[in-house]
């Protein structure tokens, strides 16, 4: 329209879409605001931005427990679109995180909201410090935290946002670019153990992947209506809404955040190798299962004594969640698991679809490429001299993955592991089946893997997640 006028007609056709949002909305006054938001950002076409925040610090943080000081994190959120939980900082009433978080196409309307918690150790629910929430323009920002009563003063929190323009036309908005962060959390069961191949067993990875909707556009794999187990844990009936209190319990235990968690960042391949890094120092300078020791030709006690700091041979399962767009993953030979009908559902809290499930495990190949597999491969071969990959499937009843999706999954993570190869192979492959039984026989020979963390079954006295769930009360919680 001459000088920048709307079309009246235009107008009157918004605030009619708006009065009918403010209609038929039913939720409370935070929907209608985020519903008005939304129509708001479409009908007028409102400019996107890409931005970079680094969250910097706070301090001045009050101090919640009797004993000690504080362990704070945060949880930051932009428009309830998309959103980033902070490391834990132990013991400190001034953390100091410098995390960075990249978000693609963001409205400029957008408001980034951030919880600051501290972590209760030993308690399900965490002690809320304070909140603020400030806009996504530019600059460096010095922001109150405000506490529940009273709007009191609960310290101050430093961050910067750097802000450009979206690329035209825009991609998804609010899309997630990374840095690729992850988490190891710890079984509650843990406290138990006293080595780290066994700790490795009772851990849980969760890692945010950049460009899920990307890939997978508005693919999802629903849950097996075809599938027994399934059936038990999303049908309907009393039974089955036990089994998914549980489930939801068991993963509520799991990818708790503590400070005890491992957190770490995914720029080069090196950072992949160190996801599969574990296996139990053997003081005796030699390898082997409980009943039989054998040397491996060409490596030196030195080098047996340290698998901690190797690529362990091991098989993991995975999903990728509906919900946030989560790697989530761990060993399949926990015995904590056995409780579950479905390690899937349990990864993916019970939901019923996900993106994408399945297995995984890391296997060597040779820089000539002349062999590749664990079958070809012994100690005395430093892992830093081998090209290493990763090969995944699509095994899950609980969700059976479309295995058309397969080259997708594989694009997806072979964008996110950058120079790691990944091939992705239908869980009825040949190569498949024969390269998971050499991974897990050469763990049997020698890496001290016993039979039982291949089919795993609880030990005397050996408490279950799900028993420490219910004991604990998690399972009469809210989810």
């Amino acid at each position: 329209m001459p000088g920048g006028q709307r079309n009246p007609l235009s107008v009157t056709k918004l605030v009619e879409s708006i009065a009918d949002a403010v209609h038929t909305a039913t939720g409370n006054a935070h929907d209608l605001a985020k519903v008005t938001k939304t129509i708001v950002n479409d009908k007028l076409n409102v400019p996107c931005v890409d931005l970079v925040i680094k969250f910097i610090g706070a301090s001045g943080i009050p101090k919640l427990d009797v004993v000690g000081t504080a362990d704070p994190y945060f949880v930051a959120k932009i428009d309830d679109e998309v959103s980033m939980v902070s490391t834990v900082k132990v013991n400190t009433l001034t953390p100091v995180w410098n995390e960075t978080w990249r978000i693609k196409n963001v409205p400029i309307t957008a408001d980034l909201l951030v919880e600051v918690l501290d972590k209760d150790i030993g308690s399900p629910i965490d002690d809320f410090v304070g909140k603020f929430k400030t806009s996504v323009a530019a600059g460096a920002k010095e922001v109150e935290i405000e506490g529940p009563l009273f709007r009191r003063n609960r310290g101050t929190f430093w961050l910067k946002i750097d802000s450009t323009p979206s690329s035209d036309p825009p991609g998804p908005r609010y899309l997630f670019d990374g840095p690729i962060r992850y988490s190891r959390h710890m079984s509650p069961t843990v406290g138990r153990l006293t080595n780290l191949d066994d700790a490795r067993l009772y851990s849980t990875w969760k890692m945010y992947l950049i460009g899920v909707p990307v890939y997978f556009k508005d693919v999802y794999q629903h849950w097996n209506v075809n599938y027994k187990a399934a059936q038990t844990i999303f049908g309907t009936g009393p039974t089955s809404l036990a089994i998914r209190t549980g489930i939801q319990a068991g993963h509520k235990m799991l990818y708790a955040r503590s400070t005890s968690n491992g957190f770490g960042v995914i720029e080069s391949a090196a950072d992949v190798l160190k996801l599969f890094h574990g296996g139990k120092p053997n003081p005796k300078g030699i390898i082997g299962s409980d009943q039989e020791y054998l040397p491996v030709q060409g490596s030196s006690p030195t080098t047996q004594s340290h698998f901690a700091h190797r690529v362990k041979p091991a098989v993991y399962t995975y999903i990728i969640s509906a919900e946030d767009d989560s790697f989530r993953f761990s060993e399949t030979g926990a015995a904590f698991f056995v409780d579950f009908a479905s390690k899937h559902a349990l990864h993916a809290n019970c939901c019923e679809r996900v993106r994408y499930s399945g297995e995984f495990h890391p296997r060597p190949r040779a820089k000539d490429g002349t062999w590749a597999g664990w079958q070809s491969f012994d100690d005395s071969i430093p892992d830093d001299t081998v090209d290493w990959e990763v090969l995944i499937d699509n095994n899950s009843g609980t969700y059976s993955p479309d295995k058309a999706m397969l080259p997708t999954l594989q694009a997806l993570l072979e964008h996110n592991f950058p120079g790691f190869k990944v091939q992705a192979l239908d869980r009825e492959n040949e190569e498949l089946a024969q390269s998971v039984q050499a991974c897990r026989d050469f763990a049997l020979k020698y890496r001290g893997v016993q039979a039982q963390h291949l089919q795993p079954h609880l030990q005397e006295g050996e408490e279950s997640l799900l028993k420490h769930a219910v004991a604990s009360g998690v399972a009469t919680d809210k989810q």
